[in-house]
């Protein structure tokens, strides 16, 4: 039972893990992007 467990939050983990990356690096993007535009005024 409690390996079932573990596995379960593991699992959990790494979904949320893969769907933050998804979007963190979205909006990295758009920052590194708008940080760059405001550089070349």
């Amino acid at each position: 039972m409690g390996w079932l467990i573990f596995l379960i939050v593991v699992v959990v983990l790494v979904g949320v893990g893969f769907t933050l990356r998804k979007t963190f690096s979205r909006e990295i993007d758009r920052y590194k992007r708008i940080r760059r535009s405001q550089k070349g005024e």
